[in-house]
Protein backbone atom coordinates (compact mmCIF):
# COMPACT_ATOMS: atom_id res chain seq x y z
CA UNK A 1 0.00 0.00 0.00
CA UNK A 2 1.36 3.68 -0.38
CA UNK A 3 -0.43 6.74 0.62
CA UNK A 4 -1.14 8.82 -2.68
CA UNK A 5 -2.86 11.26 -0.56
CA UNK A 6 -4.70 12.42 2.32
CA UNK A 7 -7.97 10.63 0.27
CA UNK A 8 -6.19 8.29 -1.72
CA UNK A 9 -3.95 4.51 -1.23
CA UNK A 10 -2.54 2.54 -4.15
CA UNK A 11 -3.14 -1.17 -3.44
CA UNK A 12 -0.81 -3.00 -5.08
CA UNK A 13 -2.78 -6.27 -6.12
CA UNK A 14 -0.50 -7.83 -8.78
CA UNK A 15 3.46 -9.03 -8.83
CA UNK A 16 6.07 -7.67 -9.76
CA UNK A 17 5.91 -5.76 -13.59
CA UNK A 18 5.18 -7.01 -15.86
CA UNK A 19 2.20 -8.81 -13.69
CA UNK A 20 1.43 -5.63 -11.86
CA UNK A 21 -2.08 -4.05 -10.82
CA UNK A 22 -3.14 -1.55 -9.58
CA UNK A 23 -6.48 -0.81 -7.47
CA UNK A 24 -6.95 2.38 -5.65
CA UNK A 25 -9.35 3.49 -2.16
CA UNK A 26 -10.64 6.46 -2.14
CA UNK A 27 -12.36 7.97 0.84
CA UNK A 28 -14.46 10.99 0.39
CA UNK A 29 -16.50 9.98 3.26
CA UNK A 30 -17.97 7.40 1.56
CA UNK A 31 -14.70 4.23 0.87
CA UNK A 32 -14.95 3.37 -3.05
CA UNK A 33 -12.25 0.66 -3.95
CA UNK A 34 -11.63 1.13 -7.38
CA UNK A 35 -10.70 -2.26 -8.81
CA UNK A 36 -9.63 -5.24 -7.02
CA UNK A 37 -6.51 -6.89 -8.85
CA UNK A 38 -5.25 -10.22 -9.35
CA UNK A 39 -7.09 -13.63 -7.54
CA UNK A 40 -3.71 -14.39 -6.59
CA UNK A 41 -1.62 -11.46 -6.23
CA UNK A 42 1.62 -11.14 -4.05
CA UNK A 43 -0.21 -9.47 -1.14
CA UNK A 44 -4.15 -9.89 -0.69
CA UNK A 45 -6.98 -7.57 -1.10
CA UNK A 46 -7.85 -7.64 2.21
CA UNK A 47 -4.57 -6.91 3.63
CA UNK A 48 -3.89 -4.21 1.33
CA UNK A 49 -7.01 -2.84 2.90
CA UNK A 50 -5.80 -2.92 6.08
CA UNK A 51 -2.60 -1.24 5.40
CA UNK A 52 -5.11 1.23 4.31
CA UNK A 53 -6.87 1.89 7.28
CA UNK A 54 -10.00 -0.02 5.97
CA UNK A 55 -11.74 -3.65 6.57
CA UNK A 56 -14.16 -4.64 3.62
CA UNK A 57 -17.25 -3.96 5.60
CA UNK A 58 -15.91 -0.34 5.51
CA UNK A 59 -15.92 -0.47 1.54
CA UNK A 60 -19.11 1.54 -0.06
CA UNK A 61 -18.77 0.64 -3.17
CA UNK A 62 -16.60 -1.13 -5.95
CA UNK A 63 -16.02 0.57 -9.15
CA UNK A 64 -14.52 -1.65 -12.25
CA UNK A 65 -12.81 0.16 -14.82
CA UNK A 66 -13.79 -2.75 -16.68
CA UNK A 67 -13.88 -6.52 -16.81
CA UNK A 68 -10.03 -8.25 -16.60
CA UNK A 69 -8.91 -10.39 -14.63
CA UNK A 70 -6.01 -8.50 -13.05
CA UNK A 71 -9.13 -5.52 -12.54
CA UNK A 72 -12.09 -8.05 -11.08
CA UNK A 73 -9.94 -11.26 -9.47
CA UNK A 74 -10.27 -10.20 -6.26
CA UNK A 75 -13.79 -10.00 -5.92
CA UNK A 76 -14.19 -13.15 -5.25
CA UNK A 77 -11.82 -13.42 -1.86
CA UNK A 78 -12.34 -9.68 0.05
CA UNK A 79 -16.20 -10.64 1.20
CA UNK A 80 -17.30 -7.02 0.33
CA UNK A 81 -20.76 -6.38 1.12
CA UNK A 82 -20.64 -3.58 -1.29
CA UNK A 83 -22.59 -2.72 -4.47
CA UNK A 84 -20.05 -2.96 -7.92
CA UNK A 85 -20.14 -0.99 -11.03
CA UNK A 86 -19.32 -2.11 -14.29
CA UNK A 87 -19.81 -0.63 -17.43
CA UNK A 88 -22.51 -1.89 -19.84
CA UNK A 89 -20.45 -3.84 -22.67
CA UNK A 90 -18.51 -5.33 -20.45
CA UNK A 91 -20.90 -6.47 -17.84
CA UNK A 92 -22.95 -7.49 -21.51
CA UNK A 93 -19.95 -9.37 -22.22
CA UNK A 94 -19.41 -11.07 -19.01
CA UNK A 95 -23.13 -12.12 -18.79
CA UNK A 96 -22.53 -14.12 -22.39
CA UNK A 97 -24.46 -11.33 -24.02
CA UNK A 98 -21.65 -10.31 -26.30
CA UNK A 99 -19.03 -12.60 -27.86
CA UNK A 100 -16.00 -11.43 -28.63
CA UNK A 101 -14.38 -11.46 -31.77
CA UNK A 102 -12.10 -15.02 -31.96
CA UNK A 103 -10.12 -12.61 -34.84
CA UNK A 104 -8.61 -10.81 -31.49
CA UNK A 105 -6.41 -12.64 -28.98
CA UNK A 106 -8.11 -10.98 -26.62
CA UNK A 107 -11.45 -12.46 -27.93
CA UNK A 108 -10.22 -16.16 -26.68
CA UNK A 109 -8.70 -15.19 -23.49
CA UNK A 110 -12.36 -13.66 -22.52
CA UNK A 111 -14.27 -16.14 -24.00
CA UNK A 112 -12.67 -18.57 -21.66
CA UNK A 113 -12.19 -16.18 -18.95
CA UNK A 114 -15.78 -15.47 -18.53
CA UNK A 115 -16.55 -19.64 -17.97
CA UNK A 116 -14.12 -19.66 -15.41
CA UNK A 117 -13.91 -16.48 -13.70
CA UNK A 118 -17.22 -15.01 -13.75
CA UNK A 119 -18.14 -12.51 -11.34
CA UNK A 120 -19.22 -13.73 -8.16
CA UNK A 121 -22.85 -14.99 -8.12
CA UNK A 122 -23.57 -12.58 -4.95
CA UNK A 123 -21.94 -9.29 -6.43
CA UNK A 124 -24.65 -6.60 -6.73
CA UNK A 125 -24.11 -6.02 -9.94
CA UNK A 126 -24.94 -2.22 -11.35
CA UNK A 127 -24.45 -1.41 -14.61
CA UNK A 128 -22.72 1.99 -15.45
CA UNK A 129 -23.03 4.51 -18.50
CA UNK A 130 -21.54 7.57 -20.09
CA UNK A 131 -22.17 10.04 -17.74
CA UNK A 132 -23.67 8.39 -14.57
CA UNK A 133 -22.91 10.09 -11.02
CA UNK A 134 -21.63 7.51 -8.50
CA UNK A 135 -21.16 9.47 -5.03
CA UNK A 136 -18.31 12.38 -6.07
CA UNK A 137 -17.40 10.18 -9.30
CA UNK A 138 -18.49 10.88 -12.93
CA UNK A 139 -17.88 8.04 -15.53
CA UNK A 140 -16.98 8.12 -18.67
CA UNK A 141 -17.51 5.57 -21.19
CA UNK A 142 -13.49 4.99 -23.03
CA UNK A 143 -13.96 2.16 -24.81
CA UNK A 144 -11.16 0.79 -26.95
CA UNK A 145 -9.03 -1.39 -24.45
CA UNK A 146 -12.70 -3.17 -24.06
CA UNK A 147 -16.30 -2.32 -24.78
CA UNK A 148 -17.04 -1.31 -21.39
CA UNK A 149 -13.97 0.29 -20.43
CA UNK A 150 -15.05 3.11 -18.02
CA UNK A 151 -12.98 6.61 -16.85
CA UNK A 152 -13.90 7.26 -13.24
CA UNK A 153 -13.28 11.02 -12.76
CA UNK A 154 -13.89 12.47 -8.94
CA UNK A 155 -14.74 15.61 -8.09
CA UNK A 156 -11.58 16.17 -5.90
CA UNK A 157 -10.01 16.18 -9.28
CA UNK A 158 -8.44 12.89 -9.77
CA UNK A 159 -8.88 10.54 -12.94
CA UNK A 160 -9.05 6.76 -12.39
CA UNK A 161 -8.28 5.42 -16.01
CA UNK A 162 -8.16 1.79 -15.56
CA UNK A 163 -5.86 0.66 -18.82
CA UNK A 164 -7.34 3.61 -21.00
CA UNK A 165 -3.38 4.13 -20.21
CA UNK A 166 -0.48 2.79 -19.01
CA UNK A 167 2.75 4.22 -17.37
CA UNK A 168 6.22 3.01 -18.40
CA UNK A 169 9.32 4.97 -17.54
CA UNK A 170 7.58 8.12 -16.14
CA UNK A 171 5.18 8.28 -19.67
CA UNK A 172 1.87 7.80 -20.42
CA UNK A 173 1.17 5.09 -23.57
CA UNK A 174 -1.76 2.98 -24.81
CA UNK A 175 -2.04 -0.29 -23.81
CA UNK A 176 -0.43 -2.69 -26.87
CA UNK A 177 -2.22 -4.01 -29.49
CA UNK A 178 -2.62 -7.67 -28.33
CA UNK A 179 -4.00 -6.33 -25.07
CA UNK A 180 -6.70 -4.10 -26.46
CA UNK A 181 -9.52 -4.77 -29.00
CA UNK A 182 -9.62 -1.58 -30.91
CA UNK A 183 -6.48 0.69 -30.51
CA UNK A 184 -8.26 3.16 -33.08
CA UNK A 185 -11.05 3.89 -30.10
CA UNK A 186 -8.31 3.91 -27.75
CA UNK A 187 -7.24 6.98 -29.20
CA UNK A 188 -10.21 9.08 -29.48
CA UNK A 189 -11.28 8.01 -26.16
CA UNK A 190 -7.85 9.73 -24.92
CA UNK A 191 -8.95 12.30 -26.87
CA UNK A 192 -12.50 12.55 -26.26
CA UNK A 193 -11.65 12.38 -22.17
CA UNK A 194 -9.33 15.76 -22.72
CA UNK A 195 -12.26 17.40 -23.95
CA UNK A 196 -15.15 16.88 -21.88
CA UNK A 197 -13.95 15.52 -18.79
CA UNK A 198 -14.36 17.42 -15.16
CA UNK A 199 -10.92 19.13 -14.52
CA UNK A 200 -8.40 16.74 -12.65
CA UNK A 201 -5.40 16.86 -11.63
CA UNK A 202 -4.08 13.38 -10.81
CA UNK A 203 -4.01 10.30 -13.28
CA UNK A 204 -4.53 6.75 -11.43
CA UNK A 205 -3.95 4.05 -13.89
CA UNK A 206 -4.58 0.23 -13.82
CA UNK A 207 -0.72 -0.54 -14.18
CA UNK A 208 2.76 1.87 -13.81
CA UNK A 209 3.32 4.66 -11.04
CA UNK A 210 0.21 7.04 -10.84
CA UNK A 211 0.84 10.92 -11.66
CA UNK A 212 -0.42 12.55 -7.93
CA UNK A 213 -0.17 16.09 -9.82
CA UNK A 214 -0.11 17.62 -13.07
CA UNK A 215 -1.36 14.48 -14.68
CA UNK A 216 -4.33 16.79 -17.19
CA UNK A 217 -1.44 18.68 -18.48
CA UNK A 218 0.61 15.27 -19.45
CA UNK A 219 -2.90 13.90 -20.70
CA UNK A 220 -3.42 16.91 -22.97
CA UNK A 221 0.44 16.62 -24.38
CA UNK A 222 -0.19 12.81 -24.96
CA UNK A 223 -3.40 13.33 -27.25
CA UNK A 224 -1.91 15.73 -28.86
CA UNK A 225 0.85 13.63 -30.19
CA UNK A 226 -1.27 10.56 -31.18
CA UNK A 227 -1.62 9.88 -34.59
Amino acid sequence: MQRLSADTALLHLGWPAPLDANGYVHDDGEVTLVDTGLRYPRRSLREELADAGYSPAEVDRVLLTHYDLDHTGGLDYADLDAPVYLGRLDADLVAGRWDPPLAHPKGWVHRVARELFPLPEDADLRIVDDGDRIGGFTAHHTPGHNPGHTTYVHEDGVAFVGDLLWETDGELELPFWGDSYDRRRMRESVRDLVARAEPFDAIYMGHGIPFTSGGAARLRDFAARLT
